[in-house]
């Protein structure tokens, strides 16, 4: 498991400087990869992955892995890796005020590098988005470079844990993320539920 270096910084917030995103967090036998857009300017600030207390992303985790908020962020990121669930973003770098997913500025975008993961992680056989920016960033920038390795990865939008995604209740959004944990343990739903269907939020 690769955990979180010093490399994550954002200079300036509020004005359009570059921010720089996180390493993966994954186990060799990772299953399943979960990718954001780019981390906002609390993350950025705590060096951890979905650090803004209104982000409903941990509090999910907690309810589907036990990696729930009250957790330490070691044990969290610890408890996702164990259930085989990887974490990324779509863009390595990217110039943004503020940390709205819409005021990303595409044309500074420096994508991640996806074929070595997959290299480096080939059990993979799911990806899911979390909120629209992050897959339509995915599709735009990583997808045509990857077209073999894709060929066999099942790939979904969920909606966004972001605060700024008050369309879908937490009832709403726990249902529909049910769906990683499914794709971890083929046939056996998280807290008993059944799958949803293939909406798109």
């Amino acid at each position: 498991m690769r955990l979180l270096d010093e490399t994550a910084r954002e200079r300036q917030p509020g004005k359009m400087t570059r921010s720089f995103g996180f390493p993966p967090v994954a186990r060799k036998d990772a299953r399943v990869l979960i990718l954001g857009s780019l981390p906002g300017q609390a993350s950025l600030a705590a060096r951890q992955y979905y650090a803004q207390p209104q982000n409903s992303f941990w509090k999910l985790m907690g309810r589907l892995f036990g990696a729930g908020p009250e957790e330490p962020y070691e044990e969290r990121l610890q408890r996702l890796v164990d259930a085989r669930v990887a974490l990324w973003d779509v863009c390595a770098s990217a110039k943004r005020p503020g940390s709205l997913d819409q005021r990303i500025d595409k044309s500074s975008i420096i994508p991640n590098d996806f074929r070595i993961l997959f290299e480096t992680h080939p059990e993979i056989g799911a990806i899911f988005f979390n909120g629209a920016t992050a897959e339509r960033l995915f599709l735009a920038l990583a997808r045509p470079t990857l077209p073999d390795v894709l060929s066999g990865i099942a790939m979904k939008r969920l909606p966004s844990t972001s605060p700024a995604h008050a369309a879908a209740s937490f009832a709403q959004k726990l249902e529909a993320w049910r769906e990683v944990a499914m794709a971890v343990t083929p046939g056996i739903a998280a807290e008993a539920h059944p799958p949803v269907g293939n909406t798109r939020p």
